[in-house]
């Protein structure tokens, strides 16, 4: 009986010893994957002056784009709309109120040749009236992203993302949006070491 117990608890102890080293291999295996994937991420973000941070000259989305570019060796890419939006908080509020009214699409300077080449787009924006900028809506119709994994991260200061991944859905049904990101915009100006906290744990889902 004695003998029994013994293989039964070495069994117990075997298992409880496998378990860590599969998750271990499934972060591996995660990892590795990941290395092989090329990322590009895609943001619009306004300078000047923004809510609770007064003027600035890198945009708070920006900052978090950068911080996701550096830690999953991503190609940034900034979406810069023709006509600059005004530099003051409110003009630009009005403008931006106009143009979701409109559902305009304001032309954009630049654009990513090689789309197809990329696996993995993450995608960045200030929540503008619970919606994204008009600008990103432009820059989603200029590009094929059909059946890619979109993974949105967004800026505000307390309306998180809103309703704006449900309306880039609506628009974009052939896009794969995955969970999204949602930071204060004044940390994300200011807090570096709690974005790249934020920003890893959100990667490390």
């Amino acid at each position: 009986m004695k003998k029994i117990l013994v293989v039964i608890s070495l069994l117990f102890l075997l298992l409880a010893c496998a378990k860590p080293q599969e998750e271990q291999k499934i972060k591996n295996d995660a990892q590795k994957m990941n290395s092989n994937q090329k990322v590009l991420v895609v943001f619009f973000s306004k300078t000047g002056e923004n809510y609770g941070v007064g003027n600035i000259t890198v945009g708070n989305t920006h900052k978090v784009a950068a911080e996701i570019a550096r830690q999953t060796n991503g190609t940034l890419f900034e979406i810069k709309p023709v006509v600059e939006y005004p530099i003051g908080y409110k003009d630009c509020v009005s403008v931006a109120k106009e143009e979701k009214a409109k559902k305009a699409r304001p032309a954009i300077k630049n654009r990513v040749e090689n789309i197809t080449d990329y696996d993995v787009i993450y995608l960045g924006y200030p929540n503008w009236g619970n919606d994204a900028p008009m600008p990103v809506y432009t820059f989603l119709e200029n590009h094929n992203l059909n059946n890619k994994q979109v993974y949105p991260f967004v800026t505000h200061e307390g309306s998180g993302i809103g309703n704006s991944i449900d309306l880039l859905k609506q628009a974009f049904p052939k896009l794969i949006f995955n969970e999204g990101l949602a930071m204060y915009g004044h940390i994300a100006q200011s807090d570096a070491p709690f974005v790249e906290k934020t920003v890893k744990n959100w990667l490390n889902k």
